[in-house]
Order: C-alpha cells, then sequence, then structure tokens
C-alpha cells in the first residue's frame, strides 16, 4: 500500500446499490493513493453476493442485519450503531453510500456522527412525495442534508439539490453508475436456463408501497398475458413472502407468464437486453431500460427519474390495474409507438460514471483535480 493512502468505505446492503456502487470500487482501485473497502449491512443476502461476484468484487466486513419480516426501525436501529463501530474500525477516511435504502441513510448518519465525510452516489432524485416511493424518498432527502458531496446522476438531480440549498461547490454530475453496471452486465450475462423462446415482456413488481395493490395488478398482467399468447412474460418474482403471497396465486399456472426466483445480475441483464418490453415499479430498472434501448412501464404514480418520461423512452402508467392493463396492452398493439420509445436517447449516463465518482474522491481528499460535469448528449442549449 502506498504512503499517505485514504480509505474510501463504499457501504450498501442490497443487490441494486451493489451493482451502482460496482463501477465505482472497481474505478477507486485503479486509482493511486486510494484504497477501497466495501462495507455490507446484509439488507440482502444471496443476491448481494451474486451482484458482486460478477464483478469480482469481495466484502470486507458484514453487519448481517437480516432478519426475516423485519421492521424499519428496528432495521434502522441495527445498522447504526454497528456501521458506526465498523467505520472507526476499518479506519475510514470517506465513506460512500448510495441511492435512498435504509442502509444508506443510516450508514451516512453513523458516518456524520463519527465525523467522517460522505459522499452521495445518486444524490438528488426527488420524487415529491414522502409516499411514493416509501421509505426511499426520505431516505435520500434526509441522506442528502449529511452530505460532503453529492454525485448527483443528470442535471436535473443537480438542479433539485441546488434549489434545497446545497453549495454548487459540492455536487458533481456523473451520470449514473447503474449505466456503466448494467451495459458492462449485458454483455457479460446470459439469459437463464430453460427460458421459453421470446419476444419477452419482464416484468417486476415490489414496491412497499404497491403491496396492498399487488394482487389486483396481478391481474391486470394477467389479462395482458392471456390477449398476448404469442408473448413470454417473465416476472422474476422478489424473494419478500408479502410479494410472493400476492402475486403467485393470481399468475401461476397462466400459460404464458414464467415466475422464477430472483435472477443474478448478469441473467437479470440478458433478459432486458432481449426484452420487448420491461414492466416495473423498480427505480433502477427504468435507468437501465433506457441504458439498453428497451421500452418501460412504470407501474408509479410519479417518479423521480422524470428525464426518460422527456426523452420518451418511459411511459408512466400509475398504480390502478385497469389503468395499467390499458398502459401495457395499449403499447403492445402499437410496434410503431414501442419502435419510437427504442429510438429515443438515454438522458441517464454514458457509461462512464464510475470513473467520475472516483475523481471527485480524489479531488476531496485532494489528491486530484476536479473533474467536469457531465453533459447528458440529448442535453438542449
Amino acid at each position: 500500500m502506498l504512503q499517505n493512502s485514504k480509505t474510501v468505505v463504499l457501504a450498501f446492503g442490497t443487490r441494486p446499490e451493489a451493482t451502482k456502487m460496482a463501477p465505482v470500487y472497481l474505478a477507486l482501485k485503479g486509482m493511486p493513493h486510494l484504497k477501497p473497502l466495501v462495507l455490507l449491512t446484509g439488507q440482502h443476502r444471496e443476491q448481494l453476493r451474486q451482484a458482486l461476484s460478477l464483478f469480482g468484487i469481495q466484502e470486507d466486513r458484514n453487519l448481517d442485519v437480516m432478519q426475516e419480516r423485519q421492521a424499519l426501525p428496528d432495521l434502522a436501529a441495527r445498522i447504526l450503531p454497528q456501521a458506526a463501530r465498523a467505520l472507526q474500525e476499518m479506519h475510514a477516511d470517506y465513506v460512500l453510500v448510495h441511492g435512498d435504502t435504509l442502509t444508506t441513510f443510516a450508514v451516512a448518519w453513523a458516518a456524520f456522527l463519527e465525523g467522517l465525510p460522505v459522499g452521495h452516489v445518486e444524490a438528488g432524485l426527488r420524487s415529491g412525495n414522502l409516499k411514493e416511493p416509501f421509505p426511499e424518498e426520505a431516505n435520500r432527502r434526509l441522506t442528502d442534508v449529511l452530505t460532503d458531496l453529492d454525485f448527483a446522476p443528470t442535471p436535473l438531480a443537480k438542479e433539485n439539490l441546488l434549489r434545497e440549498g446545497k453549495q454548487a461547490e459540492g455536487i458533481l454530475v456523473t451520470g449514473q453508475t447503474g449505466v456503466d453496471a448494467v451495459l458492462l452486465a449485458a454483455r457479460l450475462g446470459r439469459l437463464p436456463e430453460g427460458l421459453p423462446p421470446g419476444p419477452y415482456v419482464t416484468v417486476t413488481m415490489h414496491r412497499r408501497e404497491n403491496w396492498p395493490l399487488l394482487p389486483e395488478l396481478a391481474r391486470a398482467l394477467k389479462k395482458v398475458a392471456e390477449a398476448f399468447p404469442e408473448l413470454t412474460f417473465v416476472y422474476p418474482v422478489h424473494l419478500n413472502p408479502v410479494v410472493r403471497e400476492a402475486v403467485f396465486p393470481v399468475l401461476k399456472g397462466v400459460r404464458n407468464f414464467v415466475l422464477l426466483d430472483p435472477l443474478e445480475y448478469g441473467p437479470m441483464a440478458a433478459l432486458m437486453r432481449e426484452s420487448l418490453l420491461l414492466v416495473t415499479d423498480s427505480g433502477g430498472l427504468q435507468e437501465e431500460g433506457a441504458a439498453l434501448g428497451v421500452p418501460v412501464v412504470v407501474l408509479r404514480n410519479v417518479t423521480e427519474r422524470p428525464e426518460g418520461l422527456e426523452a420518451g423512452i418511459l411511459k408512466l402508467a400509475g398504480t390502478e390495474p385497469e389503468g395499467v392493463y390499458r398502459t401495457v396492452k395499449g403499447l403492445l398493439e402499437d410496434p410503431e409507438a414501442l419502435a419510437r420509445m427504442r429510438a429515443a436517447p438515454n438522458p441517464y449516463g454514458d457509461g462512464q460514471a464510475g470513473q467520475r465518482v472516483a475523481q471527485g474522491v480524489a479531488w476531496r481528499l485532494g489528491l486530484g483535480p476536479r473533474p467536469a460535469d457531465w453533459i447528458p448528449s440529448c442535453a438542449t442549449s
């Protein structure tokens, strides 16, 4: 290890965080005087390790906080003191968190209480509604109060932070690290073994605020699948028992609806790459679909990623089951509309965001120049 090197701890707990932080870790590892370490909270277990293995990354510390059907206050109470101790023992000079999970806020708070500077990757996303997505909208807003440096994925995210009183000097526009990750994973990944022939429509539904609606949303998508028997609908179902108990009784046995356990990141990226359409309430899949040029129907009433709506690659369907049915069916009946969505520019990144984040950390630690903000190619003057 070089003398005067600085330890940068990347802290995360779920598979989406792992995939989006992997490009940052790899970029930091390639920089002189920076030593990246990985601190996991373990909100996800197997999915988390699978994502890390795809990128050849090993954890340095795991708090292993996961418990079945855990309440959010209990989870936060476990993460906070354990994360504070771990950051001390890992001799962190700088802490990086990602996005909007409970891990994100709890670790950022722990670092703040320990007097450690925190950088927030994917800072500044806002839906404007604390209940949608819940509790993520609160997590990301609270995190940005504590940060030393905000890595905004888009110019709009930077504008959100400026409106909230953050100083421009502490904001870098980097592009979305998830774009870096999914482009690499789509090249490396293969379709899941035993999958029936396409064309595919990929479905994911797991958002906490959608839990009461899941059976009816599943019935709406069942109607769509029955209207398009030539298509194969593939739904990797979240392991949360609440989700599985809601959707399996409705969709199991539908001839062209394939229910899978959650896929490893490589096969999931390959499935998205080969899909005609993504139907999801996920945040990250909105960006990943855009990066891969795959149209996305968003099962939410609001999105914190409106750039995709403006570009035309996303379509907001809401959460009313009949409206979801009409939106998804209408797109599948309109090849020209799907073609226009596929041709839309990607407003979320260029595949170099991880490198910009690493350069930003080096700059903040006095080890290099400040990188320039990323400007989307679709931006207008």
